[in-house]
């Protein structure tokens, strides 16, 4: 890849990105994505194929960045992680609405890159079932799946967020607040969560 298609490659993501941020898979428009990146639309074309594929090249490359700044290895504190992920998403919004409006065009199908993305919290679910000392479980799936949706779900819908706790937990003190309170809740849930095996059946016979 030469470094000019690089180049055009970086501006059509960064443009893809917002635009599908703010309009969503069926509401972003190709001709507005070439016009912010500068590039003629048929580069698009010919980088990425087409406006989904697009999309997933938008989202894969976002969930990348927060894998990244964001890890979760064998010896991070779950109520660490939550409190990091929860930072991100406050610096980073608009992961959190890609991930809305994939959930929007896609429903319950599988994505496209269904299997990627599922080998990507795979390893997570290994991480953090190692960082609790017991093997992956239905258990320790649950858990992942709360720790992510508590870092997320305040911004993902601050509306409720302002109508249960207040107008000040939009603020710098509130956010703070709340994330203490999620971390505190982390702390508590994980000392007390048990790891059934992944089979729940009791080999009763």
């Amino acid at each position: 890849m030469t470094k000019r298609t690089e180049t055009t490659r970086a501006l059509l993501l960064d443009a893809a990105r917002a635009e599908f941020a703010a309009y969503g898979i069926a509401g972003a428009r190709v001709d507005r994505i070439a016009e912010r990146a500068g590039v003629n639309k048929q580069r698009l074309y010919a980088n990425f194929g087409d406006k989904e594929k697009l999309f997933q090249h938008v989202v894969g490359d976002a969930l990348d960045e927060l894998s990244q700044a964001v890890a979760l290895d064998d010896d991070t504190d779950p109520a660490a992680y939550v409190a990091r992920v929860f930072d991100y998403h406050r610096s980073n919004p608009k992961l959190l609405r890609l991930l809305l409006w994939e959930a929007l065009h896609y429903g319950e199908k599988p994505l496209p890159d269904e299997e990627n993305r599922t080998a990507l919290y795979e390893d997570k679910l290994s991480s953090l079932a190692q960082r609790l000392g017991a093997p992956p479980s239905l258990d320790t799936r649950h858990l992942l799946l709360s720790l992510i949706g508590l870092a997320a779900w305040p911004q993902i819908a601050p509306q409720l967020a302002r109508l249960i706790v207040g107008p000040d937990v939009h603020g710098e003190k509130g956010q703070e607040r709340l994330r203490d309170h999620i971390v505190g809740f982390v702390r508590s849930a994980t000392r007390t969560t048990p790891h059934a095996p992944e089979d729940d059946t009791d080999g009763a016979t």
